[in-house]
């Protein structure tokens, strides 16, 4: 399913189904640039199991939506399964406003009658954009001011948990290894000049916080804003440099990683704004987590992404679509230090959390071998269930279903799952409020 989404109005037909029942989802898909083709993208593998319906192997499938967010709304399939009639679907969106039970009364006090987070799966072969998510009162006034290109009012903090190999940009890189950026990357003195790059050698570790940020604001906030034809230049300058130094050394990973963008993006100025940023190496099972205001971009790789439910990106930097710089430079905390990565805790044998510090959302996964079982614990809030391989059962005390690769499910709150794997290796994840929240109250 993608920008042709079903519409249908099955309010009717949505109230006279179980509440307590799990009920399967058809999913929406998104088709940028980035993503990648065919069968090397876990995104249209999943795709094609939702749907069955074949993908079109060369159009890049980027992103996997679960959930009510009107850019990419879940329908949920009141028919025999995939591919069931337009009549039998409605959207989940529509069908949790009909039956607000479905969410749990905590979570309808807190968030209204909607699904506070967005669950994702994302494949990734090209860079994408250089990119923060803003804060809440940020999100507010951008969407008040340009509701077309902010299209909701909510922030958007969000974890990234890898299934293969994934890579990022995140964070400003620490102290220390910005003044050797500074002083081995003469191109960005070039743009930003010798008056500006100097300042990071009048700042140190032991400064009060503010005075080491407002120096590294200034220096980012001067490259980002630099005009297209003098960035082009010194972007094909700096390839070139390290082109030819290739002869008499072995680059670094951060160098051999700009070269790559720069294949990319061509004489863009997230390029070489790269320099700035963490590069992140994730292993399958790893997680990064980003609040608001702070910079990244994903490089590479599949992720399972959670998120509060929002669509809100503010862009600068490799990319195609309408950049914000002047928002993006002022929004961002400026924070210095390689990020926390998450791997995630053991709930049981079979089952790890990952409960970064946001209310809306956390993410189970689970490796059910074949043969075994595992239980979810009832919730006072909705779940959302994605399988990515393997098949198995699903069983609540009303529903029993067979669950195989690309099966995305609703859970409604108060509802203990049983799992059970009929396959070598079952593997899937779950989404749903963060149990602190639910602790707190």
């Amino acid at each position: 399913m993608g920008a042709d989404a079903i519409q249908t109005n099955g309010h009717d037909q949505a109230k006279l189904t179980g509440g307590e029942e799990i009920q399967r989802l058809r999913c929406f898909v998104k088709n940028y640039e980035w993503g990648k083709l065919g069968p090397d993208s876990l995104v249209a593998r999943l795709q094609e199991a939702n749907t069955g319906q074949r993908v079109d192997p060369e159009i890049p499938h980027a992103e996997f939506w679960m959930g009510t967010h009107e850019s990419g709304p879940s329908h949920v399939d009141f028919g025999s399964g995939h591919g069931g009639s337009d009549k039998c679907m409605v959207t989940l969106k529509s069908w949790v406003l009909d039956n607000p039970d479905l969410l749990g009364s905590k979570v309808v006090d807190k968030w209204g009658c909607d699904l506070p987070f967005l669950f994702k799966v994302l494949s990734v072969t090209k860079a994408l954009s250089i990119q923060a998510h803003p804060n809440k009162a940020l999100a507010e006034k951008l969407h008040r001011e340009d509701p077309l290109l902010y299209r909701d009012n909510n922030h958007k903090p969000e974890i990234a948990l890898a299934v293969t190999p994934f890579q990022a940009l995140c964070g400003f890189v620490p102290l220390k290894e910005l003044k050797e950026v500074i002083t081995n990357v003469p191109e960005i003195t070039e743009l930003v000049g010798s008056k500006a790059a100097d300042q990071i050698f009048n700042v140190h570790e032991h400064d009060e916080d503010e005075r080491v940020k407002s120096v590294v604001r200034l220096i980012f906030t001067q490259l980002m804003s630099a005009s297209n034809n003098e960035t082009k230049q010194v972007v094909s300058r700096m390839k070139n440099r390290l082109i030819s130094e290739t002869k008499h050394r072995e680059l670094s990973e951060k160098e051999n990683l700009v070269l790559e963008l720069e294949k990319q993006y061509s004489g863009d100025i997230g390029v070489i704004s790269a320099f700035f940023f963490n590069y992140v190496k994730l292993n399958p099972g790893e997680a990064l987590y980003l609040d608001a205001n702070e910079p990244h971009a994903y490089i590479s790789g599949d992720c399972i992404e959670c998120m509060a439910a929002s669509d809100n990106v503010v862009r600068a930097g490799l990319t195609p679509k309408h950049r914000d710089v002047q928002t993006l430079c002022s929004m961002l905390t400026y924070k210095l230090g390689y990020p926390e990565i998450l791997k995630g805790f053991p709930l049981t044998p079979y089952v790890t959390r990952y409960l970064p510090p946001f209310d809306e959302f956390e993410v189970n996964h689970c490796d059910l071998p074949g043969g075994n079982s595992t239980v979810f614990p009832a919730v006072p809030g909705p779940s959302v269930y994605l399988v990515i391989e393997g098949q198995g059962k699903l069983q609540t005390g009303s529903s029993q279903l067979l669950v195989n690769r690309g099966d995305v499910l609703f859970v409604p709150a108060h509802n203990e799952v049983h799992v059970t794997g009929e396959s070598d290796v079952m593997k899937l994840y779950r989404a749903g409020v963060s149990s602190r929240f639910f602790q707190t109250l």
